[in-house]
Order: C-alpha cells, then structure tokens, then sequence
C-alpha cells in the first residue's frame, strides 16, 4: 500500500524541509521532548559533542542523537546518571532528569495512538502532527486557501482528494477520510479548544459543487458553536496584511506533563505546496503567536463571522 501525503488542510507533494521534531506516539512524546530538550541544553551549556556524550552514556551516537530529539530509543538510570556527570549537572538538574526518565518509561504503554493503526499510508511526519494535535490543550489555526481540517465535511475533503490525487484507488480515498473524520473527534474533549480563523475568501472558494460547498459551510455554522470550537473570519478588507504574509499556519500549545508538571513549550507549523516545517524554540514561535494576536484584533467577532457564512450559503444555494 503506498504512503499518503497529507497536510493539516488537505494534501501536498513529498516533504522537503522539516526542522527538528519528534516523531513518535502522543504517549511518551511530550517526556521524551522534554527530557532531550534538557539534555541538549546542558551539553551544550558544557561545550560538549554529542558523540562525547554517547561514549559517556555508552550507547551509539545514533541512540543519543535520537535521545535528544525525543525519539524513541532505550532510557536507562545507568545512561541518566553518566550523562549528567558528563554535564556537571547540579543535583536539581539531575533530579529532573531522572524524573523526565522515569516519565517516559511510565507513559510508554500509551504510545501507539489511533493513528498507528494507519502506519502503512500515513507518514511519519503526518504522525507528528497528529500526535501534537491530540496533545494539544489549545490550537490556533489560521487558514489563507482552505477549511481546517478539523472543520472540514468528509465531501469537501473528497473534492480536494480527487483535485490533486485524481487517479487515487478508491480504498485509499476513504482509508484517508477516515482519518479525517477521526482527528475531528478532538473537538468533542472538554480539554480542548479549537481557535479556526479564515480568511474571508475560502467561504467563496468552490470545492465540489454548489451542494458540497453549501454543506460545508452548514457544517461549519454547527461546529462553531461548540463549547471547544472558536471560528472567526478575516475580510478581505482586513487592515493588517500580516496573514497574507505568513500564509496558513497552525499554533500548538501543550499541557504541563502529567507528573512532573513541567511546562511544555509551544510548537509552530507552517506548510506551502512544496514542503511543510514545524517552528520549536520560544522566540521562534512568538513570531507566530504576535501573528495570531494580530489576526485576532481584525477578525469578526464569532456572532459575525456566523453572518459571513450564513451569507456566503446563500449562494452556494442558489
């Protein structure tokens, strides 16, 4: 069976450039992500290599480098306790350490989430996605050429599957709508909220027909009003031109880790016809949270944004 590309939205060639993130299960990922962040800032911090630290920890460098991007890869007291005499690490540093360790080895059991079940034509870095977006606690998500795909009815989804994967194997089609559909039972958590802000354009955009187009935007009039659901549009007369800048981007922020409470830092993603990108470091996805600030401030407010799209099915039904 061959692998899908996929992207939050909808679908798009082979990835070209990704940034370093961790692709594994929502299980351990959070711990794992945070245990190789500290690591990577105390080595640093001593100037030391990474195939310094393996030999310290006695495992490859392949393992360590994995180690440290919070990829899966065997975690050990052993291993902890050599690399944090290797770091010089304080006994605060190296009681962290061991409690990130001791996290990630509890939280294993919980890897492999629903997605896994569709390994064989999901890729991994759409597993990534998924596995940030089910971990997620917030996600702000600002659209320039298509619903969410959260938002999106399982017809308007086929329309943008045949657009670009017109001689795709029917099987295929609905193997991928079902993931579709599934990723969309996040919006049913009591934990969760959903920030969906589009540009004014897409309500006119048509996908599949008058009828498809029309149910669409009937289906977004009901999500918006749920309790996890906030969608708000951006005119085309909008002031600030910065989302035409920054093109479709999504924000994730994530809960402190179930025991240690550590906070977890936000992650950006970006994507473009040729390539998607997830942004890590907190300067670096403050560029994107002063974006969704200012999209904020021009959007509609949700009550008129409802009128919007009323307004635009008023066409679609003609």
């Amino acid at each position: 069976m061959v692998k899908l590309n996929f992207h939050h939205g909808a679908f798009h060639i082979e990835t070209i450039q990704l940034a370093r993130v961790t692709i594994v299960g929502s299980g351990s990922m959070l711990p794992r992500r945070a245990l190789g962040r500290q690591l990577r800032k105390m080595r640093l911090r001593e100037g030391i290599t990474q195939a310094s630290a393996a030999r310290a920890a006695e495992v490859s460098p392949q393992s360590y480098g994995r180690l440290e991007d919070g990829l899966k890869t065997k975690i050990t007291d052993l291993a902890m306790n050599a690399l944090c005499n290797a770091f010089s690490s304080s006994d605060v540093e190296r009681r962290t350490i061991l409690d990130l360790a001791q996290e990630v080895r509890q939280s294993q059991g919980a890897d492999g989430g629903w997605w896994q079940a569709y390994a064989e034509v999901v890729p991994e870095t759409f597993n990534h996605f998924i596995g940030l977006e089910e971990s997620a606690m917030h996600i702000a998500s600002w659209e320039v050429a298509l619903f969410p795909g959260l938002l999106q009815t399982r017809e308007y989804r086929r329309a943008l599957i045949w657009a670009e994967y017109p001689d795709m194997p029917p099987e295929n089609v609905e193997l991928t709508l079902d993931i579709v559909m599934r990723r969309q039972e996040i919006l049913e958590r009591s934990d969760f909220h959903f920030e969906a802000m589009i540009a004014e354009p897409i309500l006119h955009t048509p996908v599949g027909g008058p009828a498809v187009s029309a149910d669409q935007l009937s289906h977004l009039l009901a999500v918006s009003r749920l309790p996890s659901v906030t969608m708000r549009i951006v005119k085309r007369d909008a002031r600030d031109l910065l989302g035409l800048i920054t093109g479709s981007f999504v924000v994730f922020d994530l809960p402190p880790l179930p025991v240690s409470r550590m906070r977890q830092p936000s992650v950006a993603y970006a994507e473009g016809y040729f390539g998607r990108v997830y942004i890590e470091g907190d300067a670096k996805v403050a560029l994107y949270r002063r974006a969704v600030e200012r999209l904020r401030r021009v959007a509609c407010s949700p009550d008129e944004s409802r009128d919007l799209v009323l307004e635009a099915r008023k066409e679609w039904e003609q």
